[in-house]
């Protein structure tokens, strides 16, 4: 069972599949890697982004993530890498780190969590995209 099956079978048996299946859209993963990624690591997450001329260190091309570890998506370590739980030097600093740009502090009846599940399947729908861009 692949790594993705195993995170879904997990959220059925919690029951909370109907908000996180909208969070998995792949058109949300799009719309992120376009606002949040896209700069540096291109429109094609070939590492050839408007601002890649300008990093000390060269965004990678994303989609050779799955070739470079023996044919599989290495999705807890992309997970990691986008929720800045291992850092990532680039431009001479980290790269930005998306969980704190995608949480919100708004708490309420909504939203009782907070912002962790929204953060969560940000971050799921933006790894799941890049799993789908693999050569």
């Amino acid at each position: 069972m692949s790594r993705v099956a195993e995170i879904v079978s997990v959220i059925t048996a919690l029951g909370l599949t109907a908000g996180i299946a909208a969070a998995q859209d792949a058109e949300i993963g799009k719309t992120l890697y376009d606002d949040y990624c896209a700069a540096c690591h291109g429109a094609g997450a070939q590492g050839d982004g408007d601002m890649a001329n300008l990093m000390t260190i060269p965004a990678p091309n994303l989609t050779l993530l799955a070739n470079n570890n023996d044919g599989e998506f290495p999705m807890l370590q992309v997970l990691h890498i986008i929720d800045g739980r291992t850092g990532v030097r680039a431009h001479g600093g980290a790269m930005p780190v998306f969980g704190k740009v995608f949480a919100s502090s708004e708490m309420g009846p909504a939203n009782p969590y907070g912002s962790v599940l929204e953060v969560r399947g940000r971050v799921l729908s933006l790894a799941m995209y890049l799993e789908s861009l693999q050569k």
